[in-house]
This record gives C-alpha cells, sequence and structure tokens, in this order.
C-alpha cells in the first residue's frame, strides 16, 4: 500500500502577494498625504540645500505672508521670531518669495529679521 503524499503549503506566492498588497498601501499613503504648501512661484538661480530644522517664511505673489504655513502679518511673523530666539531657538530663517512680490516687502523683512538677531537667512530658489 502506498503512502498518501504529505499535503504542502507553499508560501512563496503567499509572500510575494503579501509584499505587492504591502507595496500598493505604501504607494496609496504617500499619495494621499495633503500638501500644505503654498505654491509660489520661485524665481531662478544657483542655490544650495538648506538642511535640518528652518522657519519658513512665505511671501506669495499678492504680498500677504506666511509663518510656516500660517497666514499672519508681518509684525506678527517678527514677534513670533523674536520670541524663538528668547528661548534659544535659534533655527536658520527661509524666506521663499514669489517673483511677483515686492522687492520692498522682502527688504523691509529682511531688516527686522536682522534687529531681532537672526543670523542666518536663506532665499528659496528653483536651480537654475
Amino acid at each position: 500500500m502506498k503512502k498518501a503524499p504529505k499535503v504542502r503549503l507553499e508560501m512563496t506566492s503567499l509572500m510575494d502577494v503579501m509584499f505587492l498588497v504591502l507595496v500598493f498601501f505604501i504607494y496609496c499613503i504617500f499619495d494621499m498625504t495633503v500638501h500644505k504648501g503654498v505654491k509660489v512661484d520661485l524665481p531662478t538661480a544657483p542655490g544650495a540645500l538648506e538642511k535640518g530644522e528652518t522657519i519658513v517664511i512665505t511671501i506669495r505673489s499678492n504680498n500677504t505672508l506666511q509663518f510656516n504655513g500660517q497666514d499672519m502679518a508681518r509684525d506678527e511673523i517678527v514677534s513670533r521670531v523674536r520670541e524663538l530666539y528668547a528661548v534659544k531657538m535659534k533655527l536658520p530663517v527661509l524666506v521663499a518669495g514669489d517673483r511677483r512680490s515686492e522687492l520692498g516687502l522682502g527688504i523691509e523683512l529682511l531688516s527686522e529679521l536682522k534687529q531681532v538677531g537672526v543670523e542666518k537667512i536663506s532665499f528659496q530658489v528653483v536651480g537654475g
């Protein structure tokens, strides 16, 4: 009398399917993330990539300002930076200014930030 063959469960194809499902869900998660940035038409110039945590000040084309994604007036931004620097959080400032915004607003903001004690200010550009 012959022995019945042992039942064998192949795991290789199951692992392949599970891997594909995992990749699918990871892709969906990255595709569904909410981008909180504001569309700004940046000027073109060569520049270096800023590393680490920064304070981002955005100047839109209609000359309204944002501080790390929140709408604020210029004096509010300066006072918020002053508060951060008072508690020794001396983060570099990154200014993302739309090419259609007024130059005077950027210069006045730069001057006020320098008076607060900001030593490292960079302007965000599109690499050219």
